[in-house]
Formats: structure tokens, sequence, C-alpha cells
């Protein structure tokens, strides 16, 4: 069974909270992310954004559905949001896009409506159903049945609308793309692929190059990002 509190000092280190003025904090509902990658949406509009001071105030302004996540309304004021995810308020027309820094914290990018219309999901794994068919599951939680399978690979970003989740534009995790590294020790460093050679990659930033795992890069554009960072 899920314990539905959290002491401030286990939360995690990548939330930006403060860990010792109250004891409890608000425990997220279990989601796509790893906890370290999300955060529940009252800590989002009340200790990021500062647009509530209590969660009283916080579930007033989910009761009045001013607040999406990914393009879905969002009634629970335990609902995470994680790392790519696109959090939108109407009431005040702000949008945002959740990133990872390099102090390992998740913070909020702010980005304009046009941006606000799409998200960057990448693809984690894929899996054999019945009847021949392939479904692309992504590090959202998200998952889409794919015919032209091979076009796709694991580590590869797509550009998908929302809410409807249409395909818009493929970044293959090559030699070139523009990523950023969402853990290790570069975590929320920007650079590109100059070499992909089994699970290891080799990133060019504007203050070097280093090798990392694969699976700590996350595809952000083809030569450069495509979202605001």
């Amino acid at each position: 069974m899920t314990k539905q509190h959290l002491k401030r000092l286990a939360s995690p280190k990548s939330w930006s909270i403060k860990k010792k003025n109250i004891t409890f904090t608000t425990r997220p509902n279990p989601g796509p992310h790893k906890l370290s990658l999300q955060m529940p949406i009252t800590l989002i509009l009340r200790d990021l954004l500062n647009v509530a001071k209590t969660t009283k105030e916080v579930k007033f302004i989910l009761k009045n559905k001013s607040c999406l996540i990914d393009g879905s309304v969002c009634h629970d004021y335990r609902r995470p949001a994680g790392l790519m995810d696109v959090i939108s308020i109407s009431s005040i027309n702000a949008y945002y896009r959740m990133l990872i820094n390099a102090k390992n914290k998740l913070y909020l990018v702010p980005i304009s409506k046009e941006e606000s219309s799409f998200k960057l999901v990448k693809v984690s794994s894929k899996t054999n159903l019945k009847g021949g068919k392939i479904q692309l599951n992504f590090s959202d939680g998200r998952n889409m049945l794919i015919e032209n399978i091979k076009k796709y690979s694991i580590g590869d970003t797509l550009k998908i609308n929302l809410p409807d989740q249409k395909i818009l534009e493929h970044y293959p995790c090559t030699s070139g793309a523009s990523v950023i590294l969402t853990s290790g020790t570069h975590v929320g460093e920007l650079g590109n692929i100059k070499e992909s050679k089994d699970s290891i990659i080799t990133i060019q930033t504007e203050n070097g190059e280093f090798t990392t795992k694969k699976h700590f890069a996350f595809v952000v554009g083809k030569t450069k990002p495509v979202i605001t960072l």
C-alpha cells in the first residue's frame, strides 16, 4: 500500500523546497516518472510558481479547471508532473515546461502558448502485442501503436501534439543530435552527440567533451533544441 505522507527531510533532493520549516509535504500519487523526476502539482503551484499560498488554494484552482498538465485538466492535488511535462494555467495565461538543471533540481521554464501545444517524449522500450502489432513505450508513461517500427529506436525522441498525441517530428539518438543529460555527473548539461558506441556516447559541449551513458541523454532536437531551455 502506497504511503500517503512524506516528510520534507526525506523528500527528493531534486525538489526545490524548504526542508526544515514544516515537517510534512505532499506526496505525489504513483506516476510514470521516478519520484526524483516528478513533483506533485501542489508543490508546483505553491512552492515553485507561488500562485497559491496553501493547499486549500491549490484545490480551489484545480476545482475551477484552471490548471492543465500536458493539455489535460488536472483535478487531483497529488497528481505528479515530471520531466518535459507541460503545465498550463489558463486563468493567468501562463505556460511552463519542467526541466532539470546542473544542480539536479527540477525547475520550470516559461514557454509560449504555441510551444505549450507540444511535448517531447523519449522512447524507453518496445512491446510485441498480439496480432503482430508493436507498441512504443515512452518516458512519461504513454504508449503508442506504430506500423513502421523500424523507423524508431530506443533512445529516440518524438515530438507529439497535445493533447491528441499526434507525432509531429522524430529526433533519432544519433551523431549530431542535441541532447540534455537527465542524470549522472553532467546532469542538466546541453550538448551534441559526437560519437555513439553501444551504451556509451561522447557529448560535445561549449566547455569540451566527455563520455556518459546513453540512457542519460534526452534528445531535444536534430542539431539544436526545439524547446525553450
